[in-house]
């Protein structure tokens, strides 16, 4: 398979395990102020020439899916829903993206930004630090009639930009074999931004996480949109 090509496979297969989707507005008023509009949201994420090396896609698959995947246990419902197309229920507005590496086969990334009213962003990291604390044997998930288990779920420093953070690493079966995940979670402001990255190649190093060109470009570029 040719590297577009594989950059490409590699981001359609993460956003459908991962339900890393697109996602618009909710129906209803969505707030006015200028950082926290899709519009501005738009213009904050990331595009091709952010990130060198790595194929972008922000067009919904026909494999994307818009819902929030279903935690078999509730005390690991955050863990899941984080994982939707937007974080959880409370996002105003969701911009997402797909990111595949040219350099590293099998390695693809998700990064989104989610406008919040202020008070529901900070019970959102809230809500996924308690999950944590409570969900490391790991949990399973539903989602159109898709089952993921996640094990081995372990809080994980990542030193990133942002009022606040939380990060997370866990093993999830993909394609007959587990496969490394990695998702951090940023709140700058009422904006939420999300990272997940799997390795697909069976050849993850040890400390496999999302790569910081990826998340230190997209916080810095949020940081310069929304302060032009």
């Amino acid at each position: 398979m040719r590297p577009k090509a594989a950059a490409r496979a590699a981001v359609l297969t993460a956003i459908a395990l991962l339900a890393a989707a697109c996602a618009g507005p909710p129906d209803g008023p969505v707030e006015s102020v200028r950082t926290r509009t899709p519009t501005a949201l738009e213009r904050a994420a990331l595009t091709a020439h952010d990130v060198p090396g790595y194929e972008i896609s922000g067009a919904a698959s026909p494999d994307d899916t818009r819902g929030a995947p279903r935690a078999d246990r509730a005390a690991c419902a955050p863990l899941a829903e984080v994982m939707g197309g937007a974080p959880d229920d409370r996002a105003r507005a969701t911009v997402s993206r797909g990111l595949g590496s040219r350099r590293s086969p099998g390695l693809a990334v998700s990064a989104s930004l989610s406008a919040y009213a202020p008070p529901d962003a900070g019970h959102l990291m809230d809500g996924l630090r308690a999950a944590l604390a409570r969900c490391g044997t790991g949990f399973g998930t539903e989602l159109d009639g898709r089952r993921a288990a996640y094990r081995d779920v372990r809080p994980v420093p990542y030193e990133v930009q942002g009022d606040e953070s939380v990060s997370w690493a866990a093993s999830v079966l993909a394609q007959g074999a587990p496969a490394p995940v990695h998702i951090v979670v940023v709140r700058r402001g009422a904006t939420i931004v999300r990272f997940m990255a799997i390795n697909l190649s069976g050849k993850a190093p040890p400390d496999f996480s999302v790569p910081h060109d990826i998340a230190d470009r997209q916080l810095a570029k949020l940081i310069r949109t929304t302060e032009d």
